[in-house]
């Protein structure tokens, strides 16, 4: 087969692509089209292979949905441009995928009626499948999905204490979510400190709008902070994470809320929109330097938050690596990690201020000298990730 691999994440007013150059998974062109359906839609495209690779086209377009978004897309491609294979992000395999899989008429199906369980993403995805199916119908279709390196969780981390009911005929169980995410720094951490990969054992922080934690012992995810859905774990730009189960239904019962609505208010209007009204955690900083108490609350329990999915993970693995942080969150702000970090040197774990506030690799190590734990920030690349495990499957 050709050893370029397309890569596609469609949302659902979005559709983020990148063509890599497979094995060496070096990017020869990426993308996004976004405000798909909204008569204000805009394309960036990277062309690595253009004669000004490092000059990012923008540019106003007319995407009325998906079909007419992908058809820009493969415009801006361009005909020359080839691949041996597409790979799509699907967000929800429930525990029916492990790893990544070809698309058939049966694996369609399954991520059909695995949209009960992600009806926001899993429809979506599933629709850049069929669409892309439709346009290069001799191409292999790969789908990899966010739960599928959760799956070697055990069962006394993936179980809830429910009805057996709801386990057995409901499929109501901790799936976890940015797996692909987790795989893929996690193998970072274990390069950057020479260690097979097998013998390596990580906390990982994805931390973006959506945000996970992912306890990582000996190579394989044995936790993660996401459950069933992804509103589960940590606080979040505007999930809620945690919050005691029978705060829905006293709001049904007295507050005459309707389910669908108390589900809206819990993944898009909670979290740290909640607090100060804005999801960026940019301005959050800002606004704190200023003075500004609800911005400092804000930061103070979202780093609070991390910190106890820290301490709980440290002591069921009994001592780590590791810890990594990732994600645009994680990878840009210092502060947050510094929150994060203070006072956990009883752990082995001590940031080095300098370090933190410097950094300019892909993997960056900023724990103090002589701490037994690392503190890694790694630039996470879910596009070569799913390349990769692609590349792996088809080869």
């Amino acid at each position: 087969m050709h050893p370029n691999i397309l890569v596609i994440n469609s949302g659902s007013s979005s559709i983020k692509y990148q063509l890599l150059a497979m094995p060496e998974g070096r990017v020869l062109v990426k993308g996004l089209l976004e405000r798909i359906g909204s008569g204000d839609a805009r394309l960036k495209h990277w062309d690595n292979t253009a004669s000004d690779p490092a000059h990012e086209k923008i540019s106003q377009v007319n995407a009325a949905d998906h079909q007419a978004a992908f058809d820009l897309v493969f415009k801006a491609l361009g005909a020359a441009i080839e691949f041996g294979a597409i790979a799509h992000r699907v967000v929800h395999g429930g525990s029916r995928f492990a790893s990544a899989t070809c698309v058939t008429d049966d694996v369609i199906k399954a991520i059909s009626e695995l949209s009960a369980f992600a009806p926001l993403h899993n429809p979506i995805n599933l629709n850049g499948i069929t669409i892309c199916h439709r346009m290069f119908p001799g191409i292999p279709q790969v789908a990899v999905f966010d739960t599928a390196y959760h799956q070697t969780l055990p069962p006394r981390a993936y179980r809830y204490a429910i009805p057996e009911l709801w386990y057995q005929t409901f499929g109501i169980r901790r799936y976890g979510f940015h797996g692909t995410s987790h795989h893929y720094v996690a193998q970072k951490a274990a390069e950057f400190l020479e260690k097979p990969f097998a013998e390596t054992s990580v906390i990982s922080l994805h931390l973006g709008n959506g945000a996970s934690a992912a306890a990582i012992a000996k190579g394989q995810s044995v936790d993660t902070s996401m459950g069933f859905t992804p509103l589960e774990g940590l606080m979040m730009g505007a999930r809620s994470g945690d919050i005691d189960p029978a705060i829905p239904t006293y709001l049904q019962n007295y507050h005459q809320m309707e389910a669908s609505g108390i589900d809206w208010q819990l993944n898009h209007a909670s979290g740290l929109t909640a607090l100060t009204g804005t999801n960026d955690v940019r301005e959050l900083i800002n606004r704190s330097q200023q003075g500004e108490e609800s911005a400092a609350l804000a930061l103070d329990m979202y780093g609070y938050r991390i910190k106890k999915y820290i301490g709980a993970y440290w002591a069921v693995m009994g001592g780590i690596d590791a810890l990594i942080f990732t994600g645009g969150v994680g990878e840009n702000a210092a502060l947050v990690r510094r929150l994060v970090c203070g006072g956990l040197a009883h752990l082995g774990i001590a940031i080095d201020d300098t370090a933190n506030n410097i950094q300019d690799a892909d993997v960056c190590d900023i724990a103090q000298t002589g701490q037994k734990t690392r503190i890694l920030v790694i630039r996470t690349h879910e596009e070569l990730q799913i390349a990769q495990e692609t590349w792996a499957l088809l080869n």
